[in-house]
């Protein structure tokens, strides 16, 4: 224990230096993030193990990891929480530009209530973070095997209906940081219109702090947007293109909004 206490003591100091230094490198800068999550999970490992599969495993590591990245100067804005509603299930949609969403999800997990996430199955063999994200309920999906995709978003469909529960998924199906959002994989609308729940789209701005084409990481701020509920009431399994479509307009109008807004406040603080 005295030596999981020097290690994230270490982070910490390491963390504030490169806070206080915008040109700190960008490898160190994603070590030290990347470092603290997994260091964070593996401390709570132990009292996670006490109740597997259950959502509140994931708030503490949540907490720590939110101040962590406050230490590296990384703000986030959690804006729209009146929209969640936690006596019924729904799917959450996000719009997914990097690893730093790691810190997104940190910042939601307390708000949006009992819920799970939707993750490549590669995490999973991810030293220590793997098993603490499958322990506070995180589902892995085989995306080279449709058939075990297909079976796993069913028993989520049927969470989100008898438990309540909210399924937190990213449905381009890859990391992307242009001014557009990607096409939309059908599998999250699939599990909407199966469980006949709600879709609650989350819109997060574009990181102006952060290109990781051009190895740029400095201090910033970004803004996440709950979004009001969207109702599948009506729509059908032959209906689901044009449910995709107004769900992807919705959040692109909100991401280039607020993605103005963001860099304009950026682009201040540097004048």
């Amino acid at each position: 224990m005295a030596c999981t206490c020097e290690v994230i003591g270490l982070a910490c100091v390491v963390a504030l230096i490169l806070s206080i230094s915008k040109k700190a490198p960008y490898q160190m800068r994603m070590f030290i993030v990347l470092f603290g999550a997994g260091v964070f999970v593996t401390v709570c490992i132990p009292f996670m193990i006490l109740r597997p599969r259950d959502y509140r495993n994931g708030l503490v590591p949540s907490w720590c990891f939110v101040q962590l990245c406050k230490l590296m100067g990384i703000s986030m804005e959690v804006r729209g929480v009146e929209n969640v509603k936690r006596n019924h299930g729904s799917v959450v949609l996000m719009n997914h530009q990097s690893a730093l969403d790691l810190c997104v999800l940190a910042h939601l997990w307390p708000v949006i209530g009992k819920s799970t996430v939707v993750a490549k199955k590669e995490i999973l063999y991810i030293p220590f973070f793997g098993l603490g994200a499958w322990l506070w309920g995180t589902l892995y999906i085989n995306r080279s095997r449709k058939s075990d995709s297909i079976n796993s978003l069913q028993k989520e469909a049927v969470a989100i209906k008898e438990q309540n529960c909210k399924i937190l998924v990213f449905p381009e199906g890859t990391r992307n940081s242009k001014d557009t959002l990607l096409p939309f994989k059908k599998g999250s609308f699939h599990i909407a219109l199966q469980s006949k729940c709600t879709i609650q789209p989350v819109v997060i701005s574009k990181y102006p702090f952060f290109d990781e084409a051009k190895n740029g990481f400095r201090p910033g701020h970004a803004v996440i947007n709950i979004l009001p509920e969207i109702s599948t009431e009506g729509y059908e399994k032959e209906d689901m293109d044009k449910l995709i479509e107004h769900c992807r307009s919705t959040m692109q109008q909100e991401y280039i909004r607020l993605t103005k807004e963001t860099q304009a406040l950026a682009a201040k603080k540097q004048s």
